[in-house]
């Protein structure tokens, strides 16, 4: 017989499953509603794994954007930015490892006709087997209450251990067979593991096969004369092409970076719902030139500016958390995910990864250029080291609604949907709403919307009653309401409406401008 504790504890975990999945759905549902992300080509029945941002996903991804490009190339004089083509010579791929071994392993169920990763596979597993622990120990904080020691309980506890000891296990495996890129190892362990198919539940697998990512198309437009080269699946080697160029113009010493935001594409033969996988998608990315040597202090470092870079727009700490990479690339010496707890769990958002000298001494010897640095405190030349951090804007755009949308109950009993966004990264800063469309109140409005919108993203909104435009703005993430009132024609003043606490004030129209930069200026976020 089940304990009622135990019960209890399983009751509870359910709810929060549910209670996450309806999360999700409502995201996506509300994404839509306000104009935020429509599935592609949606009127023809769509495109599997593409999407289009609406008129306000689209400001929302901009800010995103300018926010990053702020905090790594304006607030380092040691970092700039580049903008490199999509279509590079076929040459660069070839040096990069991208053409031999830009692969996933894939494996197939043969009762649901599904196709999986099967690194995924396993890492969901031990993420399962983490849980069990998760629900060990609050099952002992409940038991044991103020007088819980999680340290000691986690390093005591029987059951603990043993899950321990057997993710570490999992692991050691996994990792041994991906450096020895052993496919049939992999599968074993699969099988081993007793992982089954989350759609037919069945353990009928193929064997594991690796699939190339890469896109390929045609330069050229008659046959026999045309050249094969490729849609490029990651943004890093347009900088790394262009490291002697940027060293050179911009007289730069070591350490420095070199920062972009562009379109990467790739053959996902298994993309995800929604905005987390995608053929096509935009990255921001950083890679850090440094001397031989220093990767470590430098790892570091950018592991833990990148993490407060996330931390600075409100989302939790406990949302967020490092995972080392069991698989190395085959170009890296260490590596790491900045996951977010999505509300389907934890899941990568940002990478930071050692590089070494891989990608620079590839293309040296593929474009038989010297791509070295000389350093006039050594007196010698070499080929600099390289840490990358690269986030997918997809996903944190994805991320940042997640964490900023939720329903509140109010003290009189009712609720509202809020999107509480960050100020400096809402769609529309402010929403300009006359009283009543009568009175010369409307014209006055639109005279104040016509002065904000040379500095600001306003909206202008007359239709119904002004506590149902509220809701609105509220569900759009719009940070302040400016509501224009009979009072206003008489002392030139004006109702600010705040979307987070919901308290309103007064303040003089020439002072409305000043007010919002202050509220919704970047510098908030540093």
């Amino acid at each position: 017989m089940l304990s009622m504790e135990v019960i209890f504890l399983c009751n509870l975990l359910q709810r929060n499953k549910k209670m996450n999945e309806e999360h999700f759905k409502k995201i996506i549902s509300h994404a839509k509603e306000f104009g935020f992300i429509f599935p592609s080509s949606e009127i023809y029945d769509g495109l599997s794994a593409t999407y289009d941002y609406g008129q306000n996903g689209v400001e929302l991804k901009n800010n995103i954007k300018k926010y990053w490009w702020k905090s790594m190339v304006q607030m380092h004089e040691n970092i700039v930015g580049i903008d490199a083509a999509i279509f590079m010579h076929p040459t660069t791929w070839k040096a990069s490892g991208h053409v031999d071994a830009f692969n996933d392993p894939l494996i197939d169920n043969k009762d649901s006709k599904k196709r999986y990763r099967a690194d995924v596979l396993i890492e969901d597993h031990i993420a399962k087997i983490e849980s069990k622990i998760d629900k060990d120990i609050t099952k002992a904080r409940k038991r044991f209450g103020d007088s819980f020691d999680e340290t000691t309980f986690t390093s005591t506890n029987p059951n603990v251990l043993r899950r321990k000891k057997e993710i570490q296990s999992i692991n050691e495996k996994m990792e041994s067979a991906f450096k020895k890129d052993d496919l049939e190892a992999i599968y074993q362990l699969i099988i081993d593991l007793g992982i089954t198919c989350p759609i037919s539940g069945s353990k009928n697998w193929t064997s594991v096969r690796q699939f190339n990512l890469m896109f390929g198309t045609e330069l050229g437009s008659l046959a026999g004369e045309s050249s094969k080269i490729y849609l490029r699946p990651e943004t890093a080697q347009g900088i790394f092409v262009n490291y002697l160029n940027v060293q050179k113009t911009g007289r730069k010493k070591l350490p420095f970076g070199i920062a972009q935001i562009g379109k990467a594409f790739r053959n996902e033969i298994i993309a995800r719902q929604f905005i987390f996988r995608m053929r096509e998608f935009e990255q921001m990315e950083m890679q850090f030139f440094i001397p031989p040597g220093t990767q470590k202090k430098w790892y570091d470092h950018w592991k833990e500016n990148r993490l407060k870079w996330h931390l600075a727009l409100g989302i939790k700490e406990d949302s967020l958390r490092f995972h080392d990479h069991i698989k190395l690339a085959h170009y890296a010496d260490a590596a790491c995910d900045i996951e977010f707890k999505f509300p389907f769990g934890f899941k990568e958002l940002e990478g930071i990864h050692s590089r070494t000298d891989f990608d620079l001494k590839q293309h040296e010897e593929f474009s038989k250029k010297k791509l070295r640095y000389f350093d006039p405190e050594k007196n010698e030349s070499y080929i600099p080291y390289v840490i990358e951090t690269s986030i997918g804007l997809d996903r944190m755009f994805l991320a940042i609604m997640s964490h900023s949308l939720n329903d509140e109950e109010l003290k009189d009993g009712t609720k509202r949907t809020v999107l509480s966004l960050p100020p400096s990264l809402s769609p529309i800063k402010a929403a300009i709403l006359p009283l009543v469309k009568k009175d010369g109140l409307s014209e006055k409005a639109k005279s104040i919307l016509n002065e904000l919108k040379f500095d600001f993203e306003c909206s202008y909104d007359e239709k119904d009653s002004i506590g149902k435009r509220y809701r609105r703005n509220d569900a759009l993430g719009t940070p302040f309401c400016i509501t224009i009132d009979h009072d206003t024609l008489n002392d030139n003043a004006i109702t600010v409406r705040e979307r987070d606490s919901m308290n309103q004030y007064r303040i003089p129209i020439n002072e409305l401008s000043k007010h919002i930069s202050e509220k919704t200026s970047m510098k908030s976020l540093f």
